[in-house]
């Protein structure tokens, strides 16, 4: 028997590309780069080509390096881009700054248009929790920033945990510290993403309920598509917006 969105009591979410528009501010993040590639280069100003290309260099690295903080992550994945652009970053100071400013850029990544009125509506309905990649600092200032000050019930990051997604210890460290936490328990989590590989798959092996926020969809340069990880991921809901998934979660709630 199928679920309704009203029998859960916890929304767990990703934030990076499911709240937080990613690809817009990765993209802004990687110009210094675009700007010097040769005007006859495939990658110049190719905005799907330089986020595949991130996309699979963050993912070597996190895997290599589980325990590195995001922000530093990134600036690695940024000298590695070079690398493989034929654009390699200079040994000096201002490299060092370069590679800093691209990781520490995490808390200017825009919001999505309807994120936060949509987080508020359905916090009236749920707990809610974050499990991102990120470190504490970067999201403190996201927080601050792009989501205006929204205050989430418990927030685990990828720095505490020790590894980042789509290892299934860092769903299994949220099960475990939810309950903790906030007395949540595992059958009233509702996973909420937009990145199939990084969080519904995970959360399947997890024995978690997922919601698909597909934002782009099979179009978004992260996160894998649906027609290759179908037989890897079990979608309880899947809605193009966050806000359309808060008006349905109303909808739910007033027919009760």
């Amino acid at each position: 028997m199928e679920r309704s969105l009203a029998s859960f009591t916890t929304l767990s979410f990703d934030v990076y590309a499911t709240l937080i528009d990613w690809e817009s501010g990765i993209f802004l993040a990687l110009a210094p780069l675009s700007k010097r590639l040769p005007d006859a280069h495939p990658m110049k100003d190719n905005k799907r080509g330089l986020l595949s290309l991130y996309t699979k260099l963050e993912g070597v690295l996190e895997h290599q390096y589980p325990g590195m903080p995001y922000t530093e992550l990134l600036g690695e994945v940024y000298e590695k881009m070079a690398e493989d652009l034929g654009v390699p970053l200079t040994p000096s100071e201002a490299t060092k700054e370069e590679k800093a400013a691209f990781g520490n850029g995490v808390g200017s990544w825009p919001a999505f248009p309807d994120t936060v009125e949509a987080l508020k509506q359905l916090a009236k309905r749920y707990k809610l929790i974050v499990l991102s990649n990120v470190d504490k600092g970067a999201f403190e200032k996201t927080c601050a920033g792009p989501l205006q000050g929204f205050q989430f019930d418990a927030v685990y990051t990828a720095q505490e945990i020790g590894s980042y997604k789509p290892d299934l210890r860092n769903f299994e460290w949220m099960i475990e510290h939810a309950e903790r936490d906030l007395g949540v328990t595992k059958d009233g989590f509702l996973h909420v993403a937009q990145a199939l590989i990084h969080d519904h798959v995970p959360a399947r092996k997890a024995g978690l309920k997922s919601c698909w926020i597909e934002r782009a969809g099979d179009d978004a340069a992260m996160g894998g598509r649906l027609e290759d990880l179908k037989d890897e991921v079990e979608l309880a809901f899947r809605f193009k917006t966050l806000g359309d998934f808060a008006k349905a979660v109303e909808q739910e709630h007033d027919k009760i």
